[in-house]
């Protein structure tokens, strides 16, 4: 008991005591990145587009791994956690909500689908604190979401698609098309940034993403002599579309958006029936100087290049969440929102998307200089809504022999 010992040693038992005290209190301040590893959440479409999920997820390992190898952030192994956000927003939701309230990540890459995003970012993320950065949601509507400065994309917005899709549509010779587009906020938003650049006839018809017949939206669109089919849709949806125009001889011309530059739609519709049908979707710069480190890298890791859309941007997601945390000192959501801009921009000296350049920017961080990640996909300049301000649409087709041809790379400014 404290009572029997001498007057010295009782005060100074109690001292230590006090002392082991503060240091257990929760409240108490830690040394930043001590206690626990930056986690770190993948939100893709894993059950319904399981090909474009896994070139994503292998690139946001590759860009884990990358972190890992210079020593992590805050002097800890950063942790990967992944969730189904599937094409349901409930179940999306659902997903956000196991990340941070049970995995208790400190942010998240994606949700990759705009349905998905829009209601993560304004009733999960948002409110929670959680910075979360998509590498392919494009839809307009999350330029104005409600989600407290806390989402931001590596991906364009469709106001930067919309113009390019049109203009390629009257450069493939058409000026009287059909568009039909699903009916939620990327069909919306990349729709009607389509019909604002279209100076020719358009007749335009939504399409329930349930929806199994499309028949009778199909003659809508085609009723005033349309010569091209314009499909704004996901994979399988687009399939029975095209398949129930062709059979019907309604259209024998399509032109596509993003979300259908998928091998398995010219696989399965077959390359003699859309072979030199064109699209656009979003892409990486067309070279730049973390080109040829980072494709190396990712061969290596895979033993292959990626093969779809939004792969880079995914790594470049992880990668920037990671160097904003190692600036900010802190695993706090906040801090680390307030630190994606500065890690990405000027002023501050360059560093790549590639294993080094990753490397070297962890670095110069932990000496508190300044640092402007260029990504392996594009710059990331973010405007206030955590849009890009520049960027690129690519150009591409099916081919007879049932590929996915590459024409052009268009860049987009703000």
């Amino acid at each position: 008991m404290l009572s029997a010992l001498p007057n010295l040693v009782r005060l100074l038992v109690t001292a230590s005591l006090l002392v082991a005290a503060v240091a257990c209190d929760d409240g108490a301040p830690e040394e930043p990145g001590a206690s626990a590893p930056m986690k770190i959440g993948l939100m893709v479409n894993f059950s319904g587009s399981p090909e474009t999920a896994a070139d994503r997820k292998r690139s946001f390992y590759l860009a884990i791994r990358h972190v890992n190898e210079a020593g992590g952030v805050l002097g800890m192994p950063v942790e990967g956690v992944e969730a189904d956000s599937t094409r349901d927003p409930q179940q999306g939701v659902e997903a956000a909500r196991r990340l941070v309230e049970s995995e208790g990540v400190h942010a998240i890459v994606g949700p990759t689908a705009s349905v998905i995003a829009l209601p993560v970012a304004e009733t999960v993320t948002g409110p929670a604190g959680v910075p979360t950065i998509s590498p392919s949601a494009t839809s307009p509507q999350l330029t104005v979401a409600a989600d407290d400065g806390y989402f931001f994309r590596t991906a364009l917005s469709d106001t930067a698609q919309g113009p390019i899709l049109a203009r390629l549509t009257g450069e493939r010779g058409f000026d009287n098309v059909g568009l039909v587009y699903i009916d939620d906020p990327y069909g919306q938003g990349l729709a009607q940034s389509f019909e604002d650049s279209w100076d020719g006839q358009l007749r335009a018809v939504p399409v329930d993403p349930d929806q199994t017949n499309h028949l009778a939206d199909l003659r809508t669109t085609a009723g005033a002599g349309a010569q091209a089919l314009v499909v704004i849709t996901f994979e399988q949806q687009a399939i029975a579309i095209i398949r129930e125009a062709l059979e019907e001889g309604l259209y024998t011309q399509f032109l596509f958006g993003d979300a259908v530059k998928r091998l398995g739609l010219v696989e399965e519709i077959g390359g003699d029936r859309l072979g030199d049908m064109y699209g656009t979707a979003g892409a990486p710069a067309p070279a730049n100087d973390a080109t040829a480190a980072w494709e190396a890298a990712f061969t290596a890791a895979y033993g292959g290049p990626p093969q779809l859309t939004y792969v880079k941007e995914t790594y470049d997601a992880t990668v920037a969440l990671a160097l904003a945390a190692q600036a900010a000192g802190s695993l706090d959501g906040a801090a680390i929102r307030d630190q994606l801009r500065a890690v990405t921009g000027p002023p501050g000296e360059t560093v790549l998307g590639t294993p080094d350049g990753v490397a070297e920017g962890l670095r110069l961080l932990a000496e508190g200089r300044q640092i402007d990640y260029e990504g392996a996909a594009n710059s990331l300049d973010w405007d206030s809504n955590g849009d890009l301000l520049q960027g690129y649409i690519g150009i591409w087709r099916y081919t007879q022999d049932e590929r996915i041809e590459e024409i052009d790379t268009i860049l987009f400014q703000n």
